[in-house]
């Protein structure tokens, strides 16, 4: 019953996130004005930001890239300098340069990969200052894009589409900032770590010495979480017990993994006057996310012939459990969090494909903050184009007709990171420098390369970490992927936002698709499966389709060396 209490709750307080965001999108006052209003006053005048100032979609996309270039920079600098920062209590030594590059781009595109171990490799300084800080500001970009798009699809008035300084301010001060402090106070309640004192170095029951790494853990899993972004404090990320160590902490944080993003799909009802468009697809979301975890579970309770068991322990955590594994697992790659409590590669095969699959659709269900919803909402003008086609009449949704420079840009969002996916772990198969990362051979091998670049495409962060990607060839090449889709996103929602700026309002007729029904989410659910099928069945089926055969008949392939 637990999958659908945690449902029942995400969908009791997506109405409060969604209609806090929604007062956000027009600057409205919200209950937090009167606490937090003078942080939001003070930061326009400390940067110089002229409030009133609006923005054209072109000049709102140069502030967002711009930004972000600056964010990813600064990041990279802490990184490599690390050494001469302070809050460096272990002395750990500066990144090398292609490790910095991964990693900067990693957060700065909301995808927290990490081809690292934090705490024998990253100093509080580098974890709050570089990583922590981006973890804010790559989620607040989203969010803003978010709002930039919707009031270009609701604007009657040709025009502009926003401030982006705005828009990134008030999702900081209203909405993440808040939250993240509310849940970082829940989870010290639970145990999660949150001190600045060196590592600890015991002695154990062996008589030998061990160091217990401790940090401020606590602020930035909370911001990870709500967030979408991931990146963990330790390297066994929300499986550490100094990051998770309760049911408690565990039920919050999968909760938070999904409750913005939905807040935001409800907001966007309230915004385009459609409520009942919002449960819509919010229904899609729920269907294609719950559908995977029922796949998984089932997949996960089969008797795995090659090891005579089933329900395997092996990459997972008792204190967790299975079930609360495989829903986290499944929540972090519909959206696209990618924090883990769990090892992904341990999953059985077919489990693992879900988590791939679910990268792989375009994290729509739930997706990211902000971006999530813009992937989805290409979905939904993608299947109103291809019911107009369908009909022969002029696709338009909410009373903005789509034009051929829509299309393309649509096309160019959804397809672009699944090039990205199969041209990248083509090369990677291929290539003898990236196939000695590998730990295994065969089908599996291939889904350990094939989830890093999804993982990258779907600015995830998630993995099947037997993979060794820190590689200069991984570490740059995932970090160009990273970049790319991030931008694939931004920029064509920026577009079409501009464009919908621009067009005039047609009125309802009889022969306008209704977007509102039952029949419409049918309609969007299948494109959506459609895309992805087409894409990447192939691809799928070379990987953990045909592992998961061969697992039911007693095969495996061996690992390197011959075990």
């Amino acid at each position: 019953m637990q999958p659908l209490v945690l449902i029942a709750i995400i969908f009791l307080i997506t109405p409060l996130l969604g209609g806090l965001w929604s007062l956000l999108v027009y600057g409205n006052r919200t209950l937090l004005h009167p606490v937090l209003g003078w942080l939001e006053t003070t930061t326009y005048r400390v940067a110089g930001i002229n409030p009133a100032e609006e923005m054209t979609w072109t000049q709102y996309a140069k502030n967002v890239i711009v930004f972000n270039v600056c964010g990813f920079f600064l990041l990279f600098f802490i990184l490599v300098f690390q050494a001469y920062l302070p809050l460096n209590p272990q002395e750990f030594g500066g990144l090398s340069w292609a490790l910095a590059i991964n990693t900067a781009a990693s957060f700065m595109t909301n995808t927290n990969w990490q081809a690292y171990s934090g705490e024998t490799t990253m100093s509080y300084a580098s974890q709050m200052l570089g990583l922590t800080v981006q973890n804010f500001l790559s989620a607040a970009t989203g969010s803003a894009v978010l709002m930039a798009f919707i009031r270009g699809l609701v604007k009657k008035t040709p025009g502009t589409i926003g401030n982006f300084w705005c828009d990134l301010v008030r999702s900081l001060v209203y909405l993440l900032l808040p939250l993240s402090i509310l849940l970082s106070l829940a989870l010290v309640s639970q145990g999660v770590v949150q001190t600045f004192s060196p590592y600890h170095t015991v002695e154990t029951l062996e008589s030998g010495p061990q160091v217990i790494p401790v940090g401020p853990v606590a602020s930035q899993a909370a911001i990870k979480i709500l967030g979408t972004n991931g990146g963990g404090f330790f390297n066994a990320n929300s499986a550490h017990p100094f990051e998770n160590p309760t049911a408690i902490s565990n039920f919050l944080q999968m909760i938070f993994i999904i409750a913005i993003p939905a807040g935001m799909a409800y907001a966007y009802g309230l915004l385009i006057g459609s409520v009942r468009h919002a449960w819509l697809i919010l229904g899609v979301m729920t269907v294609i996310w719950f559908g995977g975890l029922i796949v998984a579970f089932l997949s996960e309770s089969l008797m795995n012939p090659v090891l005579d068991t089933s329900h395997l322990w092996e990459g997972r955590e008792v204190r967790i459990g299975l079930l609360n594994s495989l829903s986290w697992a499944t929540a972090t790659t519909a959206t696209s969090n990618g924090a883990v409590n769990m090892m992904h590669e341990s999953l059985s095969p077919l489990a693992g494909g879900i988590a791939l699959l679910n990268m792989m659709l375009g994290e729509v269900a739930f997706g990211g903050v902000g971006v999530g919803l813009c992937s989805m909402i290409m979905f939904i003008l993608l299947t109103v184009f291809l019911c107009g086609l369908m009909v022969g009449r002029t696709p338009e949704y909410k009373g903005k007709k789509l034009n051929k420079q829509d299309i393309q840009w649509i096309v160019v969002a959804i397809l672009t990171p699944n090039i990205l996916i199969l041209f990248g772990a083509g090369i990677a198969s291929v290539l003898p420098t990236a196939q000695t990362s590998l730990s295994t051979f065969g089908p599996h091998g291939l889904t350990e390369i094939l989830y890093a670049f999804t993982s990258a495409a779907a600015n995830n962060g998630s993995a099947f970490s037997g993979l060794n990607a820190d590689t200069p060839f991984y570490n740059l090449v995932l970090a160009g992927v990273m970049v790319i889709t991030r931008l694939t996103i931004l920029i064509p929602s920026l577009a079409l936002a501009g464009s919908f700026a621009n067009k005039k309002s047609a009125p309802i007729s009889v022969g306008t698709l209704s977007t509102d029904n039952f029949f419409f989410a049918f309609l969007l659910f299948s494109t959506i499966m459609i895309i992805g099928g087409l894409s990447f069945f192939p691809a799928l089926s070379l990987g953990p389709i045909v592992e998961q055969l061969l697992m039911l008949k007693g095969e495996a392939f061996p690992f390197p060396g011959g075990s």
